[in-house]
């Protein structure tokens, strides 16, 4: 029998600012006013007010940091023993806003004048160290770098952590900055962002996703390590997969073979069938391709049994290795106040998904019951977790 999994802790930092309760209003009442950036984000809080800590960090970090705060703080001393605990933030880009900063240093004012910090800023472990090392935890620190998909499968690993015996509890999430001049103009130039500004998932004019940037974060623990000290359980993790498309750089695999293979397994992990599901987070990033391959793949999956479906990029956009890891705070706070969201910017479904039960004109009750999050990345990165209520 596999060692069930209790969530302690959820920490989000999104476009609609810092916390789970603006987030969550966000998402049944659609884009904030500024769009998908997070504007006015101060990180001081999360440094202790230490401004030239903060200013040595990237900014994905201080999102990671914030999200971390929020999480930790709502799950309480859940670091029984600091051997036994352990981070795993996942990114897809990094530190890229330092990176582009410091290379127009060292054009405009030479090589003298590039920071030191440069190095530890920019890497992608900046996040997962930057938790461990302010909470403490001396198990394992690790990074997982897998374009989209990162927030996912870091919630997914570090579930194999906890049931291997190794740790009894893990701060995993995932987080992403990279609205920075050339993050932005690359996706815009590959023609993967929205021409028209809006993203509406499965939609007939979709066209391209918004980027986004944020955080989300988990704090995870071997149930009876919860129970025994009391804590209150939010939701459990049920089980999760990984699978690659070995197809394409960019595009999916025909059919959303990956995805459907992922899907699977991730319901298998959990000891549940296709029928048991009762929600699907899509990836949903409205792009023509990747819509496509998902709603054949929820198809193929679930065939006749049609779970709701909903596409929470609609309001937070894409936000890359943290998407995953949103969406999993999405999933929980849906269970936690018994409502499925709609899929905001979504107004006509496509013809060729009407098999698909999207949740898209409405936000709906509904009795919270198992629900699977997919995420899909560049590189043919497939990652699909399970949560249930608590």
């Amino acid at each position: 029998m596999k060692t069930r999994i209790a969530i302690t802790g959820i920490g989000v930092v999104s476009n609609a600012g810092v916390g789970s309760e603006l987030f969550w209003d966000a998402l049944l009442t659609g884009v904030p006013n500024h769009g998908f950036s997070v504007e006015n984000f101060d990180p001081l809080p999360f440094f202790e007010g230490n401004s030239k800590e903060a200013r040595r960090a990237d900014r994905f970090q201080q999102f990671a940091l914030a999200a971390a705060h929020e999480a930790t703080t709502q799950a309480g001393d859940f670091v029984t023993d600091a051997d036994l605990a352990g981070s795993m933030i996942g990114t897809g880009v990094g530190g890229l806003g330092t990176l582009e900063n410091q290379v127009g240093v060292l054009a405009e004012k030479g090589p003298r004048r590039v920071s030191p910090f440069l190095v530890p800023m920019m890497m992608a472990n900046a996040a997962s160290a930057s938790v461990s090392m302010k909470y403490g935890l001396k198990g394992p620190c690790e990074t997982i770098v897998t374009a989209c998909a990162a927030g996912t499968h870091s919630i997914g690993r570090a579930a194999d952590l906890i049931r291997s015996g190794k740790v009894k509890a893990m701060v995993a999430g995932g987080a992403e900055a990279a609205l920075t001049p050339c993050g932005t103009q690359g996706f815009i130039n590959m023609t993967a962002v929205s021409s028209k500004g809006i993203s509406r998932p499965f939609d007939t004019e979709r066209d391209g996703f918004m980027q986004s940037e944020g955080a989300g974060v988990l704090v995870m623990e071997e149930w009876e390590h919860a129970k025994s000290r009391g804590a209150k359980v939010l939701a459990e993790f049920l089980g999760s997969a990984s699978t690659a498309d070995a197809h394409h750089i960019t595009a999916p695999a025909p059919g959303g073979n990956g995805a459907i293979r992922c899907m699977e397994s991730a319901i298998a992990d959990a000891n549940l069938d296709p029928s048991d599901i009762l929600q699907i987070n899509a990836h949903g990033t409205s792009t023509p391709l990747n819509d496509a391959a998902e709603a054949s793949a929820i198809s193929n999956v679930f065939k006749d049994h049609q779970p709701f479906v909903t596409g929470t990029k609609g309001v937070a956009g894409h936000s890359l290795g943290a998407a995953g890891a949103i969406e999993a705070v999405a999933v929980i706070l849906s269970m936690l106040h018994e409502t499925i969201p709609l899929t905001h910017g979504t107004e006509n479904i496509d013809p060729e998904f009407n098999s698909l039960n999207l949740v898209y004109t409405d936000s709906i009750m509904w009795k919270p019951g198992p629900t699977i999050s997919n995420s899909f990345g560049f590189g043919g990165h497939n990652g699909s977790i399970v949560l249930g209520p608590a």
